[in-house]
């Protein structure tokens, strides 16, 4: 199918049924217990500083993991794969003195996506699969200050911002992503910084994919860290008329569910949620198996509150499969007619009229 096709079978697809999402990348990366050696390759083995944890760097130096990954969510019955790009951009990748391979990296994290995706809609040509290429935060904030004794201070900007994530999307475009995803937001701003770079390189390459938005509640106020609600949150990134708009990571699906409530009320789109498997352990690991995971989205699914749905940190290919099976009986939620009105958002939202 050529892009224009996969697109419009995408929202064919969301009319119809709940779409599932992939699982955690970083939890399944973890199994294969690489050390600095398996993240440099060949190609990495002399750079100057250490690699070890920069799981975006494996599309180049190890992909036939990657494409393993991918397989096995796809097998497991998920719709739409997401490309392993979470850091893959300038500010990110400046940790390791990689920023000049960014544009290569999400090319490349695109392709395999891509491939896998088209290996398994030849299989199951009824069930087409698609490709969500992923923008993650960086790892800085725009709207506040890392320094506590100096609030004006910021240690990065709007622009810088814009040019990581314009390089970013460009790669994921051209290596053939079906939708982007801007993932994971804790800061609106740097949301909207993400928002604004997609929109520039849709014009620049003359193409327009759907955009998914997936924000982050980071305290159980119901707050992400920029201090906005879910309905405040959806007014701010509303302009960017995006396919779906949600939440992922935060807690467990149990302590999400009033902010998913929320933001599926006010929604004029379509809505994905993808949760953690609990909060960590001790341990730093994740104790919510796939079943009771399963079904605490079940009840989403069956209560319409959910469009699309997945995992996040330490889900796996089994949670994905008991997911599936979960929300399969269920139609997906109906979008609601929002009627016109005057909508603000500051930390709160503000409706008029």
């Amino acid at each position: 199918m050529t892009r224009e096709e996969r697109i419009a079978a995408l929202k064919r697809e969301a009319k119809e049924r709940i779409l599932i999402l992939d699982g955690a990348m970083g939890t399944m990366i973890q199994r294969y217990r690489l050390d600095e050696a398996g993240y440099r390759g060949a190609r990495f083995k002399d750079h100057k500083r250490d690699l070890k944890g920069n799981n975006d760097l494996l599309v180049l130096s190890q992909p036939q993991i990657i494409s393993e990954i991918h397989n096995a969510y796809l097998e497991a019955g998920a719709d739409i794969i997401e490309t392993n790009t979470f850091n893959a951009q300038a500010i990110s990748q400046s940790d390791y003195g990689l920023e000049d391979i960014v544009y290569e990296m999400n090319v490349a994290a695109a392709k395999l996506a891509r491939e896998a995706a088209d290996a398994w809609t030849r299989k199951t040509p009824d069930k087409p699969r698609f490709v969500a290429g992923a923008i993650g935060p960086t790892n800085r904030t725009a709207s506040i200050s890392p320094d506590v004794n100096n609030p004006g201070f910021r240690n990065v900007n709007f622009d810088t911002l814009v040019e990581a994530y314009t390089t970013q999307t460009r790669g994921l475009i051209e290596g053939g992503a079906d939708t982007i995803l801007i993932e994971t937001v804790f800061d609106t701003l740097n949301a909207k910084a993400a928002g604004f770079a997609v929109e520039q390189v849709f014009d620049e390459l003359g193409v327009r994919l759907p955009i998914m938005i997936s924000g982050t509640i980071t305290d159980l106020s119901g707050r992400n860290l920029s201090g906005q609600t879910p309905e405040a949150f959806w007014y701010s990134m509303q302009h960017l008329e995006p396919f779906s708009i949600g939440l992922n990571c935060s807690f467990g699906a149990e302590q999400l569910r009033p902010s998913v409530d929320e933001i599926a009320h006010v929604a004029g789109t379509y809505v994905s949620v993808y949760p953690n498997a609990g909060l960590p352990n001790e341990m730093g690991e994740y104790d919510e198996s796939p079943e009771y995971m399963a079904g605490l989205l079940e009840e989403w699914a069956r209560d319409g509150l959910v469009n699309i749905v997945g995992g996040c940190c330490g889900t796996t290919p089994d949670h994905i499969h008991a997911i599936a099976a979960a929300v399969s009986k269920y139609k997906p939620r109906q979008v609601p007619e929002v009627a016109h009105a005057l909508r603000l958002s500051g930390l709160e939202p503000f409706v008029h009229g």
